[in-house]
């Protein structure tokens, strides 16, 4: 059996960071960790190959030589798959697809041939075992949550992992919290399952053999969703960072109760981890009771912030505005929030609902839903339900903030109060990208961009208050550049 593995194309959006590739010379952020993953689970004696549109084209050819084509996908990359799904059925190839985008919307595609859900632990197997009987089934589901710690190591000889500016790998599923707007415990439940250390380790020891040393992201909805097995974990990935020179740096997402645990925040920063992403959401204590985000109802968030970054973890802000608690001075409040406590990573989108969530179901309750269909993309200008404020408030509020937060003054001043707090402890030499995309910056921010004052104006002070900083700021310089491109597309957007 010939199986082509088809990852599909992401638009240009908030975490693409299509704008910053150039400086890099890489071609995507990310691996497709979840395809890589399941070709470990098909049999050994199929051929398998792997095409992701975020690196390279898809050729008539590669679809030629497929028996079976998979493609997986999240929402927001709903059109690219859509269209490998009509090329590869064109051509009479067996369709077969799975994912979190069409584990909550397969219906939308009727012209798929086999749909294995959910967790694929449990679902391809049953696949397999069908196929090979002759008798597959069209949709292939369950709600039983697999045993992660058999879960086998990715392919990654698929790949060429140079191509990405960051690998992946995932530790736990699920979150033990319950966000009224969130799909992690409908595709993962609430109960945070993990990896063992020894697992773990091979995975690590894996992405190692490959020859690759960068940036790790460990992919999970709540890296610390579960402490006391974190802890067990944490140990054992200083030891052997130590021992191999520190060939990684980790990211990850956690909660803001990561502020309240110093020996959580201690071993994180030992064992390199650099950036972590926080979903904050909002200030407005109404809004956050209505959600369902307690866990940030009960801390000062700018504080949690700002222990975090003086801890050496570079605060990454996820927040949100639209909720039926807020009024027209969430938007000045939002830009004040991420302002004062130097957030530069501040991914502000709209409500929306994305299908069988809590919030879907409730709107859906109350008649207020126009449509299950939202585009996955966090910095979307579109609203897919009836909000109580005024939609074109709304939307022009919306766009005001980002308009605000990424204009090159206010961007960079943030970036000065995030300098200011950040204690670097980042282990490790530097890379030879790191030097290339310094030298690149030179030319594209400090003499052809716009904010090429406030680029020279933030080096040379960070060069002489914090040195250790000075990588962290070009980044971050670098980044600025992304998130202007995007906050200005976002700007044009009709609602």
């Amino acid at each position: 059996m010939k199986v082509l593995l088809v990852y599909p194309k992401y638009p240009d959006t908030f975490w693409s960071y299509k704008h910053i590739l150039k400086y890099i010379s890489k071609k995507a952020v990310f691996p497709p960790l979840g395809l890589l993953t399941v070709a470990s689970m098909l049999p050994k004696s199929w051929d398998l190959r792997l095409v992701d549109l975020n690196v390279k084209k898809l050729k008539d050819a590669d679809l030629e030589w497929a028996d079976m084509v998979f493609v997986s996908a999240m929402i927001v990359q709903k059109d690219s798959a859509a269209k490998i799904i009509e090329r590869a059925s064109a051509m009479g190839k067996t369709v077969v697809c799975g994912g979190p985008y069409f584990t909550t919307q397969y219906e939308k595609h009727p012209d798929v041939d086999h749909f294995v859900l959910n967790e694929g632990e449990v679902t391809i197997p049953m696949f397999l075992a069908d196929l090979k009987k002759g008798k597959a089934n069209r949709v292939y589901s369950s709600e039983k949550r697999p045993d992660i710690q058999k879960t086998p190591l990715p392919m990654w000889e698929l790949i060429d992992t140079k191509k990405y500016v960051s690998l992946a790998v995932q530790y736990s599923r699920g979150c033990p919290y319950n966000c009224e707007f969130c799909d992690i415990v409908v595709m993962n439940g609430r109960r945070p399952r993990t990896k063992s250390p020894a697992q773990m380790m091979r995975e690590f020891k894996a992405l190692h053999r490959t020859g690759y040393k960068g940036a790790v992201f460990i992919v999970d909805d709540n890296f610390i969703g579960n402490k006391k097995e974190v802890k067990k974990l944490l140990p054992r990935l200083i030891k052997w960072q130590k021992a191999n020179k520190y060939p990684f740096t980790f990211l990850t997402e956690a909660s803001t109760d990561l502020a309240g645990d110093q020996e959580l925040m201690d071993m994180m920063r030992e064992a390199n981890f650099t950036k972590v992403f926080l979903g904050i959401e909002t200030p407005n204590v109404d809004s956050l009771k209505e959600c369902g985000k307690y866990q940030n109802v009960s801390r000062d968030l700018g504080e949690a912030v700002r222990t975090i970054n003086h801890n050496g973890l570079q605060v990454m802000g996820g927040f949100i505005v639209g909720f039926d608690n807020d009024t027209e001075s969430i938007f000045d409040a939002q830009i004040r929030f991420i302002q004062e406590n130097g957030i530069p990573t501040a991914m502000v989108g709209i409500l929306n609902a994305l299908p069988q969530t809590a919030l879907w179901k409730r709107l859906k309750k109350e008649g207020r839903l126009v449509s299950d269909v939202t585009s996955g993309e966090n910095t979307d200008v579109d609203i897919n339900f009836i909000p109580k404020m005024d939609r074109e408030v709304l939307m022009e509020g919306y766009k005001r903030v980002i308009r605000t937060i990424y204009s090159s003054k206010a961007y960079y001043q943030r970036l000065n109060i995030f300098l200011k707090d950040y204690e670097p402890s980042v282990k490790g030499r530097l890379k030879k990208a790191d030097i290339i995309a310094f030298f690149n910056s030179v030319i594209r921010i400090g003499v052809l961009s716009s904010a090429r004052f406030r680029y020279w104006k933030l080096l040379i002070k960070t060069s002489i208050t914090k040195r250790k900083a000075f990588p962290v700021a070009v980044e971050y310089a670098i980044l600025g550049e992304h998130y202007r491109r995007i906050s200005k597309r976002i700007a044009r957007t009709q609602a």
